[in-house]
């Protein structure tokens, strides 16, 4: 049997009371679930919210690959996305996504828009429309990006001096960067994950999504974008706001890639006032063959 044959583990965790509207956070590239920071979710789980976490192929402890050659698509995490909702015996969630994350709970959202409550969308770029007049990444960011070809993703300390670097790259303009918080995330999520080289492939991936654009939604979108994102600009999320009906645009001030802890009340606030509420039946339905 093939890797691309098997069905891969998506590991997950919860927090709050399954009784309360669920909320499922997607991370971006390269990210396990611990990139929603524990407090961060605790912290939405009490605003009354059924917060769940996952680990995407190749980072944490779900399904890993060799490095090089993803025998698996955007579109199939696309999938995971869903069954992890099944896993939890929720039928319907607010879908929260971050950068590479982003893209996927847009997707969520065109491809089975009956499972998304509400859609937020966190520094990262609208889907399926002409984003070419839009400005790219900084050159600073770009510069730096480019020392990724030459890290050994297998020795633990350049993938550790990388990475810090990384997250110093996209950090706020406003808040100081905490270097010694960030490094021991960091060194907690290479651990979690048992290295960092098989989280690569996301750097591969193709296509697999609908073929629909983000002005297909229907579930109420926020967008959360800082003013000085060097990797999408706020050009990126100004534009996604704009093509979406009804959307709203929640902009934090000299906010980076990142989700900076002092700006948590704001991005929670914002994600805790999107969409309606469920009640019990409309979270609790599930299709268990919904994922094909």
């Amino acid at each position: 049997m093939t890797y691309a044959a098997q069905r891969p583990d998506i590991v997950s965790e919860s927090f709050g009371s399954p009784k309360d509207p669920p909320i499922l956070p997607i991370m971006g590239a390269m990210a396990s679930m611990l990139w929603w920071p524990e407090a961060f979710c605790r912290q939405l789980a009490r605003r009354g919210r059924f917060v769940i976490r996952y680990d995407n192929r190749d980072t944490g402890l779900s399904t890993k690959y060799p490095p090089g050659a993803p025998p698996y698509n955007f579109g199939d995490m696309v999938d995971d996305a869903i069954r992890v909702l099944d896993d939890h015996g929720v039928g319907k969630a607010h879908i929260v996504g971050m950068s590479m994350g982003g893209m996927l709970a847009q997707n969520v959202a065109l491809k089975y828009p009956e499972r998304v409550s509400a859609l937020t969308v966190i520094s990262s770029s609208p889907l399926g429309v002409d984003t070419s007049g839009l400005p790219g990444a900084t050159e600073a960011y770009k510069e730096h990006s480019a020392q990724g070809g030459d890290v050994d993703w297998s020795n633990r300390e350049q993938v550790l001096d990388f990475m810090v670097k990384d997250a110093r790259a996209m950090a706020s303009a406003l808040h100081p960067f905490d270097e010694e918080r960030t490094r021991a995330m960091i060194e907690a999520d290479y651990d979690h994950s048992g290295g960092l080289a098989s989280a690569t492939n996301h750097f591969l991936l193709k296509g697999g999504g609908p073929k629909r654009t983000v002005r297909d939604l229907t579930a109420p979108l926020l967008v959360i974008h800082g003013t000085a994102d060097p990797r999408f600009p706020i050009e990126h999320g100004e534009a996604l706001a704009k093509v979406v009906p009804g959307a709203r645009l929640v902009k934090i001030e000299g906010g980076g890639h990142e989700m900076h802890r002092s700006d948590w009340p704001q991005i929670i606030d914002a994600i805790a006032a999107n969409g309606p509420e469920l009640d019990a039946a409309g979270m609790r339905h599930v299709n268990s063959s919904t994922v094909v």
